[in-house]
């Protein structure tokens, strides 16, 4: 497989967009560089409300995988091993060492460690969290082969692995493997997780399911001096218009998403900033292939042979988007996303692989999407009149975002737009969850199997960081990108935003923000 000279400069100005974006991060949502407020030390005290377009309705960390509850969710809980802003692996509540084989991991709490009702965290938490974590499985299982999670001292804890896992510690640093009380700290588990007890910057206050979500400090957090925040709100509000003029009113301090098409506009603002930085999603067309024509592989190459990915993402990313050449992001490790080769752009092409499929003359279909995003609404829009050149007449059902979710768990569309995310920094996340058949969402909702892939993605796992490993992944995208269960459209960057007022406002890569280092610099003054 080769990568044509056009796809290579792409990638070439992908990664420098990239660069730049990691560059942008570090000042944004704060004042610019120089000044005063930027520059001085954190202030302590305020309540931080961040707006939202969905609430978070369950904060069982173990049980779910939507960004509305995961990024609720690891505000209250913290994993052994987490990372930065650029990806990288970095320990949280432990430090470790590994043996050379890379099937024994101790790891040694921080001294000192508490919960936030000021109890100790103990080796026997760490054992019972991980456990129930296994026990329940869940949408982000612990994958990795373990075959013992032990005390073996007063601050220690020894994981064995039946065998070498490459990303053991990246699936570990996932928010699904925070660390709780054992035994619930002795309510039920439907009690505890209304009220949860963790060891992350903030403690749940108040919590409406179908509302706002009100955090408190941590008194007893572990980082020195953090949060720097009294509160911090997470304030519902559905339509993204309402989020940017609530944001520029001054009624929220900072907001989840900024569509594409108003960046410029909020960057631009006298009192709003924006936060653009690199990311590790893709968005997506996703086909049902229980349904008779989305399981013809013909009828799928024909569709993206049919749309012009350059085409939409210039119309609906505004510079803010690196068109997708495969399925992983670039910012991924090993992604091996130079060496793929995607179906191209071209309207007779499309027509000769619908004329080999069992539905050579067309067939009707409905795109499914969630309301109140307008980029995606139109997506959806020039997809509908892309797939009518080639005899395909799509129906666009655009539902709650709630309902959304509802229908596509239930694998109740035909096609439907939608992004996959990392939750870590290594390749197999993304993989099992996107290729898995047997995994927890079964090829993220398409039902797609391939036995090649699947042997492959089991080879990823045990193979050592470094060209081996990055061949695999390589193939394993090449054939996604062959039999097309999705169709990678572009890698996003986070656009969020945030009054001039906050300070060290961090975006991690999976979209999730680091709040314990935020400050107001109002505050006080």
């Amino acid at each position: 497989m080769h990568t044509p000279s056009r796809a290579r400069r792409r990638l070439a100005t992908a990664a420098t967009a990239l660069a730049a974006a990691l560059l942008l991060s570090a000042c944004a949502g704060g004042a610019a560089p120089g000044d005063g407020a930027a520059s001085g030390d954190p202030v302590s005290g305020g309540t931080l409300i961040f707006g939202r377009a969905a609430s978070a309705d369950n904060l069982d960390l173990n049980q779910q995988i939507t960004a509305n509850n995961a990024f609720a969710i690891d505000k209250i809980f913290e994993p052994l091993v987490s990372f930065d802003e650029s990806g990288a692996l970095v320990p949280w509540l432990a430090e470790y060492t590994a043996n050379d084989a890379g099937t024994e991991y101790v790891f040694t709490l921080r001294e000192g460690l508490q919960f936030s009702d000021g109890s100790p965290v103990e080796p026997a938490d760490v054992v019972f969290s991980l456990n129930r974590h296994i026990d329940v499985g869940g949408p982000l299982p612990l994958t990795a082969p373990i075959s013992a999670i032990e005390e073996t001292g007063a601050r220690e804890v020894t994981i064995t692995l039946s065998a070498p896992y490459t990303p053991f510690l990246s699936e570990l640093a996932s928010f699904s493997n925070g660390i709780f009380p054992a035994d619930f700290g002795g309510a039920s588990e439907d009690d505890f997780f209304r009220q949860p007890i963790g060891t992350g910057p903030f403690a749940v206050q108040s919590f409406d399911p179908n509302g706002d979500l009100v955090f408190v400090k941590n008194e007893h957090y572990w980082q020195e001096g953090k949060p720097s925040l009294d509160g911090l709100e997470y304030r519902v509000v559905a339509d993204d218009a309402q989020l940017r003029q609530q944001l520029a009113a001054g009624q929220l301090d900072a907001i989840d998403i900024v569509p594409a098409a108003n960046a410029a506009e909020v960057d631009s603002a006298a009192d709003t900033v924006l936060s653009q930085t690199p990311g590790w999603s893709t968005e997506q067309v996703f086909f049902n292939t229980q349904r008779p024509e989305l399981a013809d592989p013909h009828v799928r190459r024909a569709i993206a042979h049919a749309l012009d990915r350059e085409g939409i993402t210039s119309a609906t990313t505004f510079g803010t988007a690196e068109v997708a050449n495969a399925l992983l992001p670039p910012t991924i490790t090993d992604s091996a996303n130079d060496t793929v080769t995607p179906l191209d752009f071209d309207v007779d092409a499309a027509k000769a692989e619908l004329a080999k499929s069992a539905f050579p003359d067309g067939f009707s279909t409905t795109l499914l999407i969630a309301s109140g995003n307008a980029q995606r609404a139109q997506i959806a829009q020039i997809v509908q009149e892309s797939l009518a050149k080639i005899g395909i007449t799509v129906s666009i059902e655009q539902l709650d975002i709630a309902v959304f979710r509802e229908r596509f768990f239930a694998y109740d569309f035909d096609i439907m737009l939608n992004s996959g995310q990392s939750d870590a920094p290594d390749p197999n996340g993304f993989i099992t969850f996107q290729a898995d058949p047997e995994g927890f969402s079964k090829s993220y909702w398409t039902h797609y199997t391939n036995d090649r892939v699947t042997e492959l993605m089991h080879e990823g796992r045990t193979t050592a960081e470094g060209p081996e490993r990055t061949k695999i992944y390589g193939e394993i995208q090449q054939i996604l990108a062959d039999d097309v269960p999705y169709i990678p459209l572009f890698f996003p960057a986070n656009l969020k935003a945030t009054t001039s007022d906050v300070q060290g406002f961090t975006v991690l890569p999976n979209g999730s923000v680091r709040f314990e280092d935020a400050w107001l610099a109002s505050v006080g003054k």
